[in-house]
């Protein structure tokens, strides 16, 4: 019987050491190899984008770039498909996502939310000749939202974001149709072509929306009338409690000491890191 409890002592503490590893697996190997791997998109201006040079620059590379110097650590960059980005289960190709991403109840169940980054409003891009004047002149109308995202889940009446304090989502809307793409600039392409040619409003982030009237692109945003109000999520593969805690310190460290101010500002031309 001591040889059988020896044996369980030893295999219980072998189980221990095997979560213990587990349990530090991203942080461990971020640190021990003074890099990190971050997620993100190559086509959403201004949060991420390849620039004149083919370099990626953005909103979410500045903030993965003051995430990693906070670590002492390099940072690489990866695009992989949205619902990759977001599907988790990535064994381990990348340590973070940082991509603009809503904390859904969906998402909860294979993601870790390191922490709330800013906030984004989402708004009814129209093009400038139309003549709606408020959400309900659009029913019955051409929706166009990118796909996989919170813009499709709340024109189809989906929409559930895993934030606490935030008011209960508001459908006004009642679409004749819905039309997706694949990037989320495609739908400002169609919709620049001119009123209700292929497309009468799209949904999307106000940044967007406004990089986008910035760029030239022939659209003005509803005024008055947000579709939504969101939080924005630094993310972490589903593995590693002590790595999704120690982003969340750091996040919450830029958000007190004005960092996230300072580059929400600098890419949106305002504040969108308050609570």
């Amino acid at each position: 019987m001591k040889g059988l409890f020896a044996k369980l002592a030893i295999g219980v503490a072998a189980l221990a050491f095997v979560t213990a590893a587990q349990a530090g697996e991203t942080l461990d190997r971020v640190m021990g190899k003074k890099a990190m791997v971050v997620a993100t998109n190559s086509g959403w201006p201004p949060q991420s984008y390849l620039d004149d040079s083919n370099e990626l620059v953005g909103f979410d590379i500045d903030v993965s770039k003051e995430i990693a110097k906070r670590l002492g650590v390099e940072v690489s960059f990866e695009t992989p498909d949205w619902a990759t980005l977001t599907g988790g289960r990535w064994q381990g190709r990348y340590d973070l996502g940082v991509g603009s991403v809503t904390p859904t109840k969906a998402r909860a169940q294979v993601i870790d939310f390191a922490g709330i980054y800013y906030f984004s409003p989402y708004v009814y891009v129209l093009h400038k000749d139309s003549q709606a004047k408020s959400v309900a002149d659009l029913n019955g109308k051409i929706i166009g939202v990118e796909t996989a995202t919170t813009s499709e889940d709340f024109i189809r009446r989906q929409l559930e974001i895993d934030a606490p304090g935030l008011p209960p989502i508001e459908y006004k809307i009642e679409p004749g149709e819905i039309r997706t793409f694949a990037d989320s600039m495609l739908p400002f392409d169609d919709l620049r072509l001119g009123d209700g040619v292929r497309l009468d409003a799209v949904i999307a982030p106000e940044q967007t929306a406004l990089n986008a009237v910035k760029n030239g692109y022939p659209l003005r945003v509803l005024e008055g009338e947000y579709a939504f109000r969101e939080p924005l999520v630094v993310i972490a593969e589903k593995v590693d409690p002590d790595w999704t805690k120690k982003v969340g310190s750091i996040i919450d460290e830029m958000k007190k000491d004005g960092t996230l101010a300072t580059l929400t500002t600098k890419w949106y031309g305002k504040d969108y890191s308050a609570d």
